[in-house]
């Protein structure tokens, strides 16, 4: 992804670069990453860039690593991507041990305002059943459940 950094209150939302997508993949520890980052959910992401590297993780509405503006470590990830229809679905994780801060929904919260102010319309996503913590950050950024596809509780914006 190219482009500068997404700036919030406690968080840098900064693009992915090739080489970071490589050194989760291959398992590297990196200098400036929390202890328990990547989770699972970065693993994922960084397949996902490193088997696509033009694909739209990479592009203005792409993946973004979560920085802690307190500590400078990568906290996590969040990001927007196509979703067949139209629009984009949010995704986003933060890794255990910052959990709870509130972290998830400002970092949601700045990409949802970034699609919208590029005339981006339709906003989902997607949870699994039991993921409350997650259901909870959808709904303060005013998602709405709109039904289960596949097993996967769905989201929108209004």
């Amino acid at each position: 992804m190219t482009g500068p950094d997404l700036p919030t209150v406690r968080l840098l939302l900064r693009p992915w670069t090739p080489e970071t997508a490589a050194a989760v993949v291959a398992g590297a520890r990196r200098d400036g990453w929390a202890a328990d980052f990547p989770a699972d959910g970065d693993r994922v992401v960084a397949r996902l860039l490193a088997d696509e590297p033009d694909g739209p993780g990479w592009g203005r509405y792409g993946h973004r690593l979560l920085v802690e503006r307190a500590s400078g470590l990568v906290v996590g990830g969040a990001g927007l991507f196509p979703d067949g229809d139209g629009g984009l679905e949010v995704g986003y994780g933060v890794v255990a041990s910052r959990r709870g801060r509130g972290y998830a929904v400002e970092a949601a919260r700045a990409l949802v305002e970034l699609a919208r102010a590029g005339g981006v319309r339709r906003i989902v996503a997607g949870v699994e059943p039991g993921n409350d913590a997650s259901v909870r950050v959808l709904e303060r950024l005013g998602m709405q459940h709109t039904g289960t596809v596949d097993g996967v509780d769905r989201y929108a914006l209004p």
